[in-house]
């Protein structure tokens, strides 16, 4: 088989399967949100709110990181067998993948599911206020947008100036899991 070939099966592959992992992903934390938020105040309401909006912007953080880390100082740790330094190479082998999957698939769950949390929440409010106001709506979803979105903004130029610290601290994460470094 030519390798023009191979690349085209392999990311055929690929997309399947990220798609089946942003099912699943999805599926347990609509599940999660949907059991903790059920017969739930606004305490732990707002706090599996936080989860996922801290969630979406640490696997941000993670995603760039590993597009503007330099493979080298892995390579020293790996020669030296430190801890994680496997697991680093391989999340910046696959980069692009490691990528989609915390930045599109992560964070993209975490939006969609934070949105749905905001929703129960300004339903809640609503119904304790006495009121049908758009406004409460509004002020709810423009302050998690805001925080979503700085919150990104603030991560991406902690993930630009310590791509290296940041990769190193997944991937020790990894090994303590067991995931990755083959």
């Amino acid at each position: 088989m030519k390798k023009e070939e191979a690349r085209p099966r392999s990311y055929r592959r690929w997309v399947v399967r990220i798609f089946l992992m942003s099912v699943s992903l999805s599926a347990v934390m609509s599940l999660l949100s949907g059991v903790v938020l059920e017969d739930a105040g606004y305490v732990p309401a707002v706090l599996t709110l936080a989860l996922f909006v801290i969630l979406g912007i640490v696997f941000d953080i993670i995603g760039v990181a590993v597009t503007a880390a330099d493979a080298k100082p892995f390579h020293s740790m790996a020669s030296h067998r430190e801890r994680g330094a496997k697991e680093a190479l391989y999340l910046l082998k696959n980069a692009e993948k490691v990528s989609s999957f915390c930045n599109d698939v992560v964070g993209d769950i975490c939006g969609i599911v934070s949105g749905s949390t905001a929703a129960v929440i300004v339903l809640r409010l609503q119904s304790s206020l006495n009121t049908q106001s758009i406004f409460v709506s509004i002020a709810v979803t423009a302050l998690i947008s805001g925080l979503t979105i700085g919150g990104k903004a603030i991560g991406k130029k902690l993930a630009l100036d310590k791509s290296t610290a940041v990769v190193y601290f997944a991937a020790k994460l990894m090994h303590v899991f067991g995931i990755g470094g083959k």
